[in-house]
């Protein structure tokens, strides 16, 4: 029949509305400010706690929603009615309860639980909407430089160690590796050695010099080994920091190089600030090393205190390290025997061979584990200008007497607390830094503004819609009202399509929904403007939608895949906000070709198709 689609064809147009209508429905259930309660170590957080705290808000004239406990009565949330509250809510709750407890602003979900049963949840919201942290990274190259020019120089001194080839001295001064002889003799023997075992021998240039009685070998890493270092650094950073932020949960995150030695990242919907800048910024790292004996040179010792301040011990260690952090494949926390927190570890499989064959000589003997932290200290000189100084401190975590050999997995103890368990396994699990890294520019975007920026852009998204509908009702009236009914069912479907693939939502990807219902309409008016051709020519009414949609539809088809190409290459090359906008251009294509052309078509079919007799088109 002319105009007319089969029922199926109708079926499945209503039911991929319905089920876009109710995936777009969380969006309008947007997260609620709130302040989250929990208790701070073995403190337990009861009802009693969470009362207090929202009778203090009342009588600060606060306008609470409600407070709920969560499912395992671990933590609390007070919903509020006003983001500007926010802050000053938590600290209020923060002074009422106390040092025991955490308090944190957050942002808790509204969606019906209905809803939320059938796995609808609200698009997730950018740095410049949710609000959230921007962090400028630096990394520490001349750290980078010794950390590498010290494992190796460890190296060097096992292989020299394995051929009995004594040294003065082995260390790392001025950005390269010293090693002192006693005679030339030795240092021939030894440079011939490094240049045929050690792997890295050609990164290096070689020098000798006299010093003093003895005689010295200089080993300075060439101008292309010193560049791939920094390189590494850099990408083996930024691949640390995105599994971190991963850990974090944060949805669509930044994390990009900026410059040679500089990273950036940004964290939308971040409201623990601080939480967040001690996970992106710790560069705790862990070694794992043999305690001295009475047999063991003082130029292969180091004395390193414990970590825990108020034994003031300290022990002597090998230089040499067995395994680091870099070595672990996976980390989780646990307890141990008496019920301390502790981390239990499997290496990799290169890293858990060396933990064997260190550990299957020194049965007997003490292995110590030695947290590392780079830590700096921003100092403003006479000058009024910032400086900063970095410091690295070195703390034992355990020293325990190898019972027997060890193999890739072992358990750490001797950890102050569950969070510092709990950060540690983090840590480790995401990977270790090439090189220690300092905070040089922060800045917050506050939930408030995010939310000035969300009114602005549904009003901007509204007056677009609300002068596209207006025109399209003035100039083709009747089928102006069916562009407006697919424009609305356009909306939607890109909501729920947004919503499902998780995709999120920035500014610019609002500009890109507009642009969306633009192209909408646009697939309309060639179609409109089609039908108003063909009625000039005297074809009959039905005849003329018939011809109308059916010689539209090429055109359509090629502006939007252009389009959608456009689209698709700006993803691929942009950044952040780049990308929102492509992401939200790209999905407002596809839906508006199905509702421009198919749902159109539909709802002209049960206006027009089912007339026994039809003389004109309002139109």
């Amino acid at each position: 029949m002319l105009n007319r689609y089969p029922l199926w064809k109708y079926l499945l147009i209503a039911v991929v509305l319905i089920v876009g209508t109710i995936y777009a429905l969380p969006n309008l259930y947007p997260e609620e400010p709130a302040v989250q309660i929990s208790g701070q170590g073995e403190t337990q957080l009861t009802r009693q706690d969470l009362d207090r705290a929202v009778a203090v808000l009342d009588q600060a004239g606060i306008s609470v929603k409600r407070g709920e406990m969560s499912a395992d009565n671990r933590s609390a949330l007070i919903r509020l009615n006003s983001i500007s509250q926010q802050a000053h809510a938590k600290e209020l709750v923060d002074h009422e309860l106390g040092d025991n407890y955490v308090t944190a602003l957050n942002l808790a979900d509204a969606t019906p639980a209905w809803l939320r049963a059938v796995g609808g949840a609200p698009m997730s919201l950018g740095l410049d909407l949710r609000g959230g942290v921007h962090f400028m990274l630096d990394v520490d190259m001349p750290a980078a430089v010794d950390q590498r020019l010290n494992t190796h120089a460890g190296l060097i001194r096992q292989l020299l160690r394995d051929d009995n080839l004594r040294t003065l001295r082995n260390k790392v001064e001025n950005g390269q590796i010293v090693m002192s002889f006693t005679s030339e003799d030795d240092l021939n023997q030894a440079k011939s050695l490094i240049t045929s075992k050690f792997s890295d021998a050609q990164n290096y240039t070689f020098t000798t010099e006299q010093r003093g009685r003895g005689v010295a070998l200089t080993m300075a890493l060439k101008p292309s080994a010193l560049q791939d270092l920094q390189n590494y650094a850099i990408e083996q950073n930024l691949t640390t920091l995105r599994n971190r932020v991963n850990e974090l949960g944060v949805s669509e995150p930044t994390v990009q190089r900026v410059g040679d030695n500089r990273i950036m990242v940004e964290l939308p919907g971040i409201q623990d600030t601080a939480a967040a800048k001690r996970v992106v910024g710790a560069t705790a790292n862990l070694e794992f090393r043999m305690a001295a004996t009475q047999e063991t040179s003082a130029a292969d010792t180091e004395v390193i205190p414990f970590r825990n301040k108020t034994e003031h011990r300290e022990a002597p260690l090998m230089r040499d390290v067995i395994v680091t952090g870099d070595q672990v494949s996976s980390a989780s926390v646990g307890v141990d025997q008496n019920g301390r927190p502790s981390v239990s570890i499997q290496l990799d499989s290169a890293g858990g061979k060396e933990m064997s064959r260190a550990t299957q000589n020194n049965v007997g003997n003490a292995m110590a584990v030695i947290y590392i932290e780079h830590k700096s200290d921003a100092v403003t000189d006479a000058e009024g200008d910032a400086q900063r100084h970095t410091r690295t401190e070195r703390g034992i975590i355990s020293l325990a007497t190898i019972q027997s050999q060890l193999s890739d997995k072992f358990q750490i103890t001797g950890l102050r607390s569950a969070s510092e368990a709990q950060e540690l396994s983090l840590l480790l699990r995401s990977g270790s830094l090439a090189a220690p890294i300092y905070f040089s520019e922060e800045s917050t975007i506050g939930p408030s503004l995010g939310q000035q920026n969300i009114d602005r852009g549904i009003m901007s998204v509204g007056v677009a819609l609300a002068m596209l509908i207006v025109f399209m009702i003035l100039r083709y009236k009747g089928f102006g009202i069916i562009a407006t009914l697919a424009l609305i069912a356009n909306l939607a479907l890109l909501l729920a399509l947004m919503s499902l693939m998780g995709a999120t939502l920035t500014m610019p990807g609002i500009a890109g929904i507009v642009l969306a219902l633009a192209m909408a309409v646009d697939g309309n008016v060639l179609i409109f403007e089609r039908i108003r051709e063909e009625q000039r020519t005297q074809l009959a009414p039905l005849q003329a939608i018939q011809a109308g949609y059916d010689r539209a539809l090429t055109s359509i088809v090629d502006s939007q895949l252009t389009t959608l190409l456009v689209a698709l290459i700006l993803f691929k090359i942009g950044t952040g906000p780049v990308k929102g906008f492509a992401v939200t251009t790209a999905i407002g294509i596809i839906t508006s070709v199905f509702t421009s052309v198919t749902l159109s078509r539909a709802l002209t079919h049960l206006a027009y198709g089912y007339r026994r007799t039809l003389k004109r088109l309002w139109i």
